[in-house]
């Protein structure tokens, strides 16, 4: 068995986010750009993580593309199965955390899986089924404003179960408190009639007995704190021995840009934070859609500029400007205007010697990525928990740190940059 930990991520800044805690504990981890076209050589990594764009997608493109994912995986005959999404449950009532999750059980052959996307060091708890945002309930931290996947019911066990047609349980914190053996026969309780159980965490002492109680589950859902104890799983059976210096990266040379297209709350203050100081051109749909705002503008910016930098090119905006928008143009349009306009300046920016990129937001991170022809990364160390600055693999590497959209402190980008040196 070359790969004891098989990973599918629903976006990219997500599946980095993943893949940073499984190399914090010691795993040799390699995270794939889309779904794979080729073999690799994976005789030498511990955990493989496929980054999609399937967040955002229909729900049957999601489900094509994750079992496309799972299929590749298979293929280097995985120990264990992880389905990551984001730790604010981001989707629909019609998908696709539900769709996805129910498809990788059928491909699997199982009946029964957790979800658990709690990630306390960030901020987000689950207890009684309810997730919150750094205490506020999911419905009112901002998320309710979410262009893309707005999330107005912060009980997890009533938003899985309208995309499922299997019957949702609760774990709840008194079983979590007992530990993974207690936990371990909640499982296999709601298991005789349950597709799944939401587990409840308030601590990152509660995702690690949670992961442990989910040793022999094939396939388990959740944001990336659920990883954080599975190194341990793999240890006691024999199969994993944990090495220092997982995390070491190469010096790269060149400029930094940073492009944010994420509109979260968080985002927003990171952006006003650092364009106060530091050049910034801002990104505008509606002008893009008219015309008057294009890529060959952006880029006569960035050279009359770049002797001040680092700069920064950003759509961040706030709800209401969102909205009109998305009114105007509709959703898929704006969104697809914005992430073209930071494809085609990442990749200009590229060919003009940029060789650090700090990108917030995960639609935007994944259509940088794209733009660069990035195709795999090495996981480097954690710029805010979540966050890792990353390494492209290649003759002429790359820097990057992909942000997930409400991750990091208000001055992240300053961190990013003093990392990346």
């Amino acid at each position: 068995m070359s790969v004891l930990l098989g990973c599918i991520g629903d976006d990219f800044t997500g599946s980095t986010d993943l893949a940073s805690f499984l190399v914090a504990s010691g795993m040799r981890t390699i995270q794939l750009t889309g779904l794979p076209e080729e073999k690799y050589d994976l005789a030498d990594v511990d955990a493989a993580v496929i980054s999609l764009k399937s967040r955002t997608q229909e729900p049957k493109a999601a489900v094509t593309d994750s079992l496309r994912a799972l299929k590749w995986l298979q293929s280097y005959n995985c120990g264990q199965y992880y389905f990551k999404y984001c730790s604010t449950f981001d989707s629909t009532d019609k998908g696709n955390i539900g769709p996805v999750a129910d498809a990788l059980l059928d491909a699997l052959g199982e009946s029964f899986t957790i979800a658990c996307p709690a990630l306390p060091v960030n901020g987000r708890t689950v207890y009684n089924g309810y997730l919150f945002v750094n205490g506020v309930l999911l419905n009112e931290s901002g998320m309710q404003h979410h262009p893309l996947t707005p999330m107005n019911d912060a009980n997890l066990v009533r938003v899985l179960g309208r995309q499922t047609s299997g019957k949702v349980g609760l774990v709840d914190q008194t079983t979590v408190s007992l530990g993974a053996e207690a936990i371990g026969k909640r499982y296999a309780a709601l298991a005789e009639s349950h597709r799944y159980a939401v587990v409840d965490a308030l601590f990152t002492k509660d995702l690690i007995e949670i992961g442990h109680a989910g040793s022999e589950l094939k396939l388990l859902t959740g944001g990336s704190g659920l990883a954080i104890g599975l190194a341990d799983n793999f240890e006691k059976k024999g199969l994993f021995s944990r090495a220092p210096n997982r995390a070491r990266l190469d010096r790269v040379e060149g400029d930094t840009l940073i492009l944010s297209g994420s509109c979260s709350s968080a985002t927003l203050e990171q952006v006003a934070v650092f364009k106060a100081g530091h050049p910034a051109l801002k990104l505008d749909p509606l002008a893009l859609h008219r015309g008057s705002q294009t890529s060959e503008q952006a880029i006569q910016w960035f050279k009359a500029h770049r002797h001040q930098g680092p700069l920064m090119v950003y759509a961040t905006d706030h709800p209401e400007a969102v909205r009109r928008c998305q009114e105007e143009l509709g959703v898929e349009r704006a969104g697809m205007l914005v992430e073209a306009m930071f494809a085609e300046i990442a990749h200009a920016a590229a060919t003009l010697g940029v060789a650090r990129f700090i990108v917030a937001g995960g639609e935007t991170s994944g259509a940088v990525v794209q733009a660069l022809g990035v195709k795999a990364i090495k996981i480097g160390p954690p710029i805010t928990p979540g966050v890792p600055v990353t390494q492209t693999l290649g003759d002429k590497p790359l820097l990057l740190a992909l942000k997930s959209g409400n991750f990091g402190d208000r001055d992240f980008f300053t961190k990013a940059l003093a990392m990346m040196r």
